[in-house]
């Protein structure tokens, strides 16, 4: 496999990972079972942290504005091509961007019906549009109840927590416009529709004030997002020092309160991966616990690219060469950056395979680990931070068995909000080679 453009010899994995010999050896992959696609390549917001617009890839200049329908019909044929093939009971579709909305309900409509027809029948697909929820109207929910199609939108938190990177293009904020989204879709007669909040951490605001804003619109789940940076680009605050653990410290206070809170607590798919994994079961999401990736991007003029979050670490990284006009999704199980994300103990670095902790982190969201120098074989930028949390998760389980087993550990113990330190981290996660 050839390096992609700019990327240094002796990279993980495009230069350094033997696809061959792994097939040779009776190693097989796993098959797609999330789509994400790309029906509209540009936004109107201009958030300031996006991955996209604002990141080192900038391949989006060159992208149809909207997926044509030839490609669309192609895009679903292709999709059920490989449902058929390994015979999958069920598979999600994710309507992305940009904004996917700017492409418009008939689009929408039309592939999801056409996906739906083309599908075997022995295949449910689930179909989510990722909205920023400015264009969230009557046609939209329309669309939505007919179509069979659910909804989730992005929210950081209060105004002056949201404002402050998700606006638009004349510098206004979207709150206010994202917020009355919301309360319509939080209604009993669009509540079946709306998938939940996804929330991009931002460790300069308040914690619980984030979360208590955002449960007040009674969400089924939310999604807690770290921001997308890694060893060369850092995220906002992540230093060179290990007991710097703000990331940590943002994660534990809301865990503790989601945690202890009375009733059927909201769904937050980390926090309830991090448990699973703590008590010996298994991740629920891709950015901790190391689960194997299973999860496809089609860019607006039917490109198969890898997870689209990579563009995060240069220009072309999430880039395969395939496209659905001429290759089945199957050629993409075969790129090594695939088959590096889906073989979790060989793509881990050293530090990560002795480390504490690592069979729960699985050494974190595999973007994070970038590093311009080695590429991907590194431990998570967030590596201190995830230590604590996972350390603190730990330690208030362990309270709770101790105490449900008659140890008598004090009820106050339980949770204190802040999250254990990290200790002798296995490297120095901040510290360049």
């Amino acid at each position: 496999m050839t390096a992609p453009a700019g990327a240094a010899p002796g990279r993980w994995p495009d230069e350094l990972l033997d696809v061959a010999a792994l097939r040779a050896g009776g190693e097989r992959p796993l098959p797609f079972r999330e789509f994400v696609i790309k029906v509209h390549s540009r936004c109107n917001l201009a958030c300031t942290y996006c991955y996209v617009y604002e990141g080192a890839d900038q391949l989006w200049r060159s992208q149809p504005h909207t997926m044509a329908p030839g490609t669309v019909r192609q895009l679903c044929r292709r999709i059920a091509e490989h449902a058929e093939r390994h015979r999958l009971p069920s598979l999600r579709v994710i309507l992305h961007g940009g904004e996917p909305l700017l492409a418009g309900t008939a689009l929408l409509r039309d592939l999801t019906l056409t996906l739906r027809r083309l599908l075997p029948d022995r295949t449910r697909a689930e179909v989510v549009i990722q909205t920023n929820g400015l264009l969230v109207d009557d046609d939209v929910l329309r669309l939505c109840h007919e179509a069979d199609i659910r909804i989730a939108v992005s929210l950081d938190g209060p105004p002056r927590v949201h404002d402050r990177g998700r606006r638009d293009p004349a510098g206004r904020g979207s709150h206010a416009r994202v917020s009355a989204a919301l309360r319509r879709l939080g209604g009993p007669e669009h509540r079946d529709v709306w998938a939940g909040i996804l929330c991009t951490v931002d460790v300069t605001a308040d914690p619980l004030e984030v979360y208590e804003h955002l449960l007040a619109y009674e969400p089924e789940a939310i999604r807690l997002l770290l921001p997308l940076g890694n060893w060369t680009n850092r995220p906002p605050q992540r230093t060179d020092d290990p007991a710097h653990i703000p990331y940590g410290r943002w994660l534990a206070a809301v865990f503790d309160r989601w945690y202890h809170s009375p009733g059927p607590p909201v769904r937050i798919a980390f926090f309830e991966s991090v448990l699973d994994l703590l008590l010996g079961g298994v991740s629920r999401t891709e950015t901790i616990g190391g689960a194997p990736s299973q999860l496809a991007v089609v860019d607006t003029d039917g490109s198969l690219t890898l997870s689209d979050q990579l563009k995060s670490a240069f220009e072309g990284a999430d880039r395969s060469g395939y496209d659905i006009h001429r290759h089945p999704f199957d050629a993409l199980l075969d790129h090594p950056g695939l088959v590096a994300r889906q073989s979790a103990a060989r793509g881990l670095a050293a530090a990560c395979s002795t480390c504490p902790v690592g069979a729960v982190c699985g050494g974190g969201h595999y973007p994070h680990r970038y590093r311009a120098e080695n590429g991907f074989l590194n431990p998570s930028v967030y590596c201190p931070d995830l230590m604590a949390l996972i350390r603190h998760v730990a330690g208030v389980v362990r309270a709770d068995v101790t105490r449900a087993t008659g140890a008598g550990e004090p009820a106050e113990q339980r949770g204190s909000g802040e999250p254990t330190e990290p200790g002798e981290p296995t490297e120095q996660p901040g510290t360049r080679p």
